[in-house]
């Protein structure tokens, strides 16, 4: 949102500087991105011709003696056919810098002649696109700015530009009215934006408006014809206001539009009376209809599109842009001037699917004040009538302006115990009044109506939004967290710490993180295991990411093919985020995600003298997925593997994480070919995905220091241990087994051969174990080692149905 100086004082009595508005915009939440000084306006200089000679050796050139107020003139060699003596223009001297050029004069030499600076035309002071001669001013100007002043001063162009930026949430600052409104309301000024002069009108209008198809797009649609206007150019003020800010002046009745859309953020539109056939109606599109729109492009709008049709067809995609056809020009003598409500949603939908962004469409996607909108349409015809002429008849009001109802109740320690700010009563009741709100009640509550300009405030926490962004963010004091009340009480919540964990565990494991958007497309939602109706977008921002996500995997398999795309094909990344499984608070889980490609192993990557790294596989997947359980406070032996995982795996080489038959914790291993394909992804790919919140937590512990250390001194004892089994028997079970022989002496269990051959049997596999026995006083004995193999071979044999290998 840009807007001038001067133009913001149209609407704010103040006696601020410019540093100090910018200064207070930045703290009351509407930072300021940039300011124009308009300083490189400066060294241009009133001045005039005094002589102009033929260049000796050029046809088309001339020689000018330029009078800029020194004691001698200078020469300038001048290409501009309309250069004469008595001329009075705009003069740079050397080293000015020229905007519409992009060029630092110095002095030149041109065809042997020497020439200090030129005579500028209206393109190279970017004032407009003319540049077939150079700026001729009346020689009357001189009476009120001499040869010598600055020309910035006598154009306008000393006005800085602020440019703020606006988040979606505040649709009341898209005008210069309601920054005015914010402004005054911090303490800086009082406002003096213009009352709207009522129109009355005679007669009534001759096009009549129908809404009867229009359903919940366009609540209400005012209109009004003005017969016997006078298009032309419209004032220099407004054209300078409109330049400074990036709008290219039209005539008078479009520029009125452009600049109530940016002084009051409402948008108006005209049509040419005399070009619309029949009434008015506001419609879905047919779908085979097209529209030349007034940016010179066709559109056809489908029939999730709405538009402003006469008997001769579209006139205007509503909300949005209109239509050449009915579009105002210099013959225009009647105009129909137009203010309407329309549907957000369905308006943003239409500019993004034909993809149109325009000022009006901006404003409308965030909400117009509805209770403006005949104030808007009066205000409109005020402006054409005062720069045009005209009769205006009455206005035709279709449909039902919505009156705002939302009233909230606000205790007003809300205030304090949010922000640690203390407002007082009567404070807070004229900070609301002056940002429009209307305060009620007595006592330590007040009853607050929210006006139809601030969509954004639904309940209490966002008065003391309001109240805080007044009082100023700069002016809050810092306060420290407050000190743990006893031992074990906790600052951050699970969720956070499991996030944290899970983060620092990842990236030890040579893992980069990656910060994804939750939405992706449906195709890649169905992909895995979404893209339900309940989970589309309203408001997508853009077609490709329609869907919240089901997983976090499509959007890292995504990023991955991006890196390879650029020469990067060993990448480790992961994320910790939301997951979307339904509208429900139980279909919603944190998840921690993450993937390998190439030969991005934890050990180490790519090539090296010594040997190529092996490339990544479910194994790789299965530790970072089991290293992030732990990290969640959970022992890794307690997990259920099962074999297997979601349809977007690898059937054989993928793995299902449990606790329990029921409760699922997440899932690991390679990527399904067609899932690769359909991600476009191509390369060795693992990951996994741990759902955080199913993961049971640790229970807590009376303090926060670890207990003592008991290291034994005696010697460990390992035996190995190799059985045959059935090949669908899982691994998992056989360390369960030996594991749980005796608890107490065995103290770990791994597995270090798997042999497959016809010699064991059909369908049966050698599994070779190391049990570590740590005796914990005193040596164990042969006896008691003997003991204990036989405790585990029994218990492997009983719960695997396997044997001890001869």
């Amino acid at each position: 949102m840009k807007f001038t100086l001067s133009w913001l004082k149209d609407h704010l009595e103040t006696d601020a500087t410019l540093d100090e508005i910018v200064e207070r915009l930045t703290m009351i939440g509407l930072e300021v991105e940039a300011v124009d000084d308009r300083s490189s306006y400066q060294p241009f200089t009133i001045a005039k011709v005094l002589s102009a000679a033929p260049h000796p050796d050029a046809d088309k050139l001339q020689v000018l003696s330029v009078d800029i107020g020194a004691a001698d003139p200078l020469q300038v060699v001048c290409g501009a056919p309309n250069a004469r003596a008595g001329l009075v223009g705009a003069f740079a001297g050397p080293g000015t810098y020229v905007p519409g050029i992009d060029v630092t004069l110095g002095v030149g030499n041109i065809r042997g002649v020497e020439s200090f600076g030129m005579m500028c035309s209206e393109r190279e002071l970017e004032l407009s696109e003319e540049h077939d001669g150079i700026i001729d001013l009346p020689e009357t100007v001189l009476a009120d700015a001499p040869v010598g002043s600055s020309f910035a001063d006598y154009a306008g162009l000393n006005d800085p530009v602020i440019e703020i930026g606006i988040t979606p949430n505040r649709p009341d600052a898209l005008g210069v009215s309601g920054i005015a409104r914010d402004l005054a309301a911090s303490g800086m000024g009082t406002v003096k934006t213009p009352a709207v002069p009522a129109i009355e009108g005679q007669g009534d209008c001759p096009v009549s408006v129908d809404l009867s198809t229009a359903g919940d797009f366009c609540p209400a649609f005012g209109l009004r014809l003005v017969r016997g206007v006078k298009n032309g150019p419209s004032p220099k003020w407004m054209q300078q206001r409109l330049k400074a800010i990036g709008l290219r002046p039209i005539s008078a009745l479009v520029d009125v539009t452009n600049y109530i859309t940016f002084d009051r953020g409402r948008p108006l539109h005209v049509f040419d009376a005399d070009k619309v056939k029949g009434r008015l109606v506001v419609r879905p599109a047919t779908g085979e209809e097209t529209m030349l729109g007034l940016d010179g492009k066709e559109y056809t709008p489908t029939a999730k599109h709405y538009v402003i049709a006469d008997d001769n067809g579209p006139e205007s995609l509503a909300g949005i842009m209109g239509g050449e056809e009915s579009g105002c020009t210099e013959t225009t003598v009647n105009v129909l001037v137009e203010s309407a409500l329309w549907d957000p949603l369905t308006v943003a939908r239409t500019g993004r699917d034909l993809g149109i962004i325009t000022d009006a469409r901006y404003r409308f996607e965030r909400g117009v004040d509805p209770q403006f909108m005949e104030a808007g349409l009066d205000l409109g015809t005020a402006m054409v009538m005062e720069l045009c002429g005209g009769e205006p008849s009455k206005a035709v009001i279709a449909g039902e302006v919505p009156t705002p109802d939302l009233v909230i109740e606000f205790p007003l320690s809300e205030t304090k115990r949010l922000t640690s700010i203390d407002v007082d009563g009567d404070t807070a009741k004229a900070t609301l009044e002056r940002l429009g709100f209307t305060v009620g009640g007595i006592g330590d509550t007040l009853t607050i109506g929210v006006p139809g300009t601030r969509p954004d405030v639904h309940g209490k926490a966002d008065i003391v939004e309001e109240l805080m962004r007044m009082h100023g963010v700069d002016n809050i004091e810092p306060q420290p967290l407050p000190a743990l009340a006893s031992v074990g009480e906790r600052v951050l919540t699970t969720p956070q710490i499991r996030t944290r964990l899970a983060k620092r565990t990842l990236a030890t494991r040579g893992m980069s993180e990656a910060v994804c958007y939750s939405f992706i497309s449906k195709a890649q939602a169905e992909l895995f295991g979404g893209g339900d109706d309940a989970l589309e977008l309203a408001n997508p921002i853009a077609s490709d990411m329609s869907h919240m996500r089901p997983s976090l995997l499509p959007s890292l398999l995504a990023a991955a093919g991006r890196n390879v795309a650029r020469g990067v094909g060993d990448l480790a990344i992961f994320e910790v985020s939301h997951v979307y499984r339904g509208v429900e608070v139980a279909d919603q889980h944190r998840a921690a995600s993450g993937i390998r490609r190439g030969t991005a192993k934890l050990e180490a990557t790519g090539r090296d003298w010594q040997g190529n790294t092996d490339a990544v596989g479910v194994f790789d997947a299965k530790a970072d997925a089991l290293a992030v359980i732990a990290a969640c406070g959970m022992d890794p032996s307690k997990v259920q593997i099962e074999a297997g995982g979601p349809d977007w795996m690898h059937p054989g080489r993928s793995g299902t994480l449990k606790l329990g038959p029921k409760v699922v914790l997440g899932y690991f291993g390679e990527f399904h070919p067609m899932t690769l394909e359909a991600m476009d992804v191509t390369g060795p790919l693992c990951g996994f995905e741990i759902f955080m919140d199913a993961v049971p937590e640790p229970r807590r512990k009376g303090t926060r220091s670890k207990g003592a250390l008991h290291l034994s001194p005696m010697q460990a004892v390992k035996r190995d241990f190799a059985f045959v089994l059935d090949r669908d028997v899982q691994a998992t079970a056989v360390l369960r087994a030996a594991q749980g022989a005796d608890k107490k002496l065995i103290t770990d269990v791994k597995i270090f051969d798997l042999f497959e051959d016809a010699s064991l049997g059909a369908d049966k596999k050698s599994l070779a174990i190391e049990v570590t026995m740590q005796p914990a006083a005193t040596s164990l004995t042969d006896e008691e080692i003997d003991a204990v193999a036989g405790k585990v071979v029994a218990n492997v044999e009983k719960t695997t149905g396997g044997s001890l290998r001869g």
